[in-house]
């Protein structure tokens, strides 16, 4: 006859059985198995005694004809965007005077010239700038190519948008992929359709992606909270699933940078009291910028390897969605620029700078180059400011700075 006490030792090792298999079952089906450990095993980084700077850019995966609305639907939600996120950024600066930064990743295949001139003036105005988003599948090298040249061109000439690089003159620009689905990593290889994409995006002007996080989606990468460089193996898909961290007195190598915002647990919001959700750094109304959610990001603490006093923090959205217009541009943006100016720029322990995709770039390349101190003089450090925002009320600093930055070049300070 079985004993009380085995048949209680029994049932828990029943229960502790069930809950692994249970948590085994939510990993699968999240895709945490891919990134889960490095997660984990990741350190955070040592900082020194000075402040840290903090670069906050917020890119938007900005689809007007989301849902295939009709054109009336689509003018009402670039109007909004335009009205409203004048009022939401001029209640707020950094530590450098400067409003908020919106990147729009203006999808290729829903261009429409009234909606880009609408942006293209937001951005004038000094708001933010306009970048890269395409969604495809079963693409061609060819199509691939005649479309991104083609819509590069049509921003910069018409609207623009995008820098010209001052060394070779060829048109710049940031990527991010429709679907995650960059190098064409998805399981199933849909939504894209090219394993040398990377390649392809270098030969082409990208000067860095910024598609990740994509978590829980099958298409995130096991590198996770970095920047860096991939290789592309033309040869099989998600050439970006691992590759060489950007360092403090490094080279460029590889492909394509990667730019990541954060990627982890959020033990404030969890399933049923217990297990932890997924922070993939999304920001829409199911998803509120809490403060919980801020001091995370910051505390990953996203680096150039060499350099933790500057730390970079990307999110995303999907703007349009009239579900979340209320979030991005009403009460929840501003408490979030709020807590991020009240507790990330007393400039003691933390400086705040609002940056664009280029800005970052820019930033990361001049702390690639060995460059310490205040990051904002090196906005322009590589890629100048796109010719539309030739009167942006900053733009004089910038001149200034980029200058400065050329100099810097030839001789990199302490």
């Amino acid at each position: 006859m079985t004993s009380p006490l085995a048949l209680v030792l029994l049932t828990l090792a029943s229960l502790v059985m069930l809950a692994a298999i249970a948590i085994a079952v939510a990993i699968r089906a999240r895709h945490m198995q891919t990134w889960i450990g490095g997660y984990l095993r990741r350190k955070r980084p040592v900082q020194g005694s000075g402040p840290v700077h903090v670069m906050f850019c917020f890119v938007d995966h900005f689809e007007p004809a989301w849902g295939r609305v009709d054109l009336d639907t689509q003018r009402r939600r670039v109007d909004r965007w335009c009205r409203d996120y004048r009022i939401l950024a001029n209640a707020h600066r950094d530590a450098d005077g400067r409003p908020p930064q919106h990147s729009f990743f203006y999808p290729e295949e829903e261009y429409l010239e009234e909606h880009l001139e609408k942006l293209a003036a937001l951005c004038a105005e000094g708001y933010g700038e306009i970048e890269i988003h395409l969604h495809h599948d079963n693409d061609t090298e060819a199509n691939f190519r005649a479309t991104i040249t083609r819509f590069n061109e049509l921003l910069h000439e018409r609207h623009g948008a995008l820098s010209r690089d001052p060394r070779s003159g060829q048109l710049r620009f940031g990527f991010i992929h429709g679907n995650w689905s960059l190098d064409n990593s998805r399981a199933d290889g849909r939504w894209c359709g090219l394993n040398n994409e990377l390649i392809l995006l270098r030969e082409l002007g990208c000067y860095a992606d910024f598609t990740l996080p994509s978590a829980p989606s099958d298409t995130q990468t096991r590198m996770i909270n970095a920047i860096y460089y991939a290789t592309d193996d033309p040869l099989r898909p998600k050439s970006h699933d691992t590759g060489v961290p950007v360092r403090a007195g490094g080279q460029a190598c590889g492909d394509l940078m990667i730019v990541q915002g954060p990627l982890g647990l959020n033990w404030h919001s969890r399933r049923y009291g217990v297990i932890p959700r997924i922070e993939n750094a999304d920001v829409r109304r199911s998803c509120p910028p809490t403060r919980d959610r801020i001091d995370a990001w910051v505390r990953t603490a996203i680096h150039v390897e060499g350099r933790p006093d500057w730390v970079f923090i990307k999110i995303h959205t999907h703007g349009t969605q009239e579900r979340d217009m209320d979030t991005l541009l009403g009460a929840p943006a501003h408490e979030m620029y709020e807590y991020l100016e009240q507790h990330y720029n007393d400039g003691a322990h933390h400086v705040l700078h609002y940056v664009t995709a280029r800005e970052l770039y820019n930033i990361v390349k001049a702390a690639e180059a060995g460059h310490r101190g205040d990051p904002s003089r090196f906005r322009d450090y590589e890629l100048p400011p796109p010719p539309g925002l030739a009167r942006a009320p900053w733009r004089s600093a910038s001149h200034e700075s980029a200058s400065r930055s050329a100099e810097q070049r030839a001789g990199v300070e302490g």
